[in-house]
């Protein structure tokens, strides 16, 4: 007797939280994860991970929309028919204020080109990252609507 082989998922429970509130719990067809290594793709069936985030652009996929946030730091845990990313930070592109971003990106450059002594030369950096990425994921958004 054959053993029975549960069929694979179609669909991905996403749920995203942030340090201070639920941002995402939606069903999605494809999602893409800024992972400390690099971004991965996580499709219905994927095997199970836990992965560490860095500052990057997550995106997933519903049908035809694609939905675009900037993630900072945390964990993303994926079963093959969930994804749960739990960050320090989560926006969603239509709620980033480009002017804020903006001005962040250019205090983040300007410390980082004109060094004092106690500077602290990563967390200027950091800050930069998420300034860049906050500016693409709105950028992305603006040229959808």
């Amino acid at each position: 007797m054959a053993d029975h082989i549960p069929p694979l998922p179609t669909k991905i429970q996403l749920l995203i939280v942030s340090a201070d509130r639920s941002l995402v719990n939606e069903t999605v067809d494809e999602v893409e994860i800024p992972g400390y290594d690099g971004y991965f793709g996580v499709l219905p069936g994927h095997t199970p991970l836990l992965a560490v985030l860095r500052v990057g652009e997550l995106w997933y996929r519903q049908g035809s929309d694609t939905h675009y946030l900037a993630i900072a730091f945390g964990f993303a845990e994926v079963q093959p028919d969930r994804v749960t990313i739990l960050a320090q930070i989560a926006e969603k592109a239509d709620e980033i204020d480009l002017a804020r971003a903006e001005a962040a990106k250019r205090r983040a450059e300007e410390r980082i080109s004109s060094p004092v002594a106690d500077m602290d030369a990563e967390r200027a950096r950091i800050s930069l990252m998420k300034a860049l990425i906050r500016l693409q994921v709105a950028t992305r958004a603006r040229i959808r609507s």
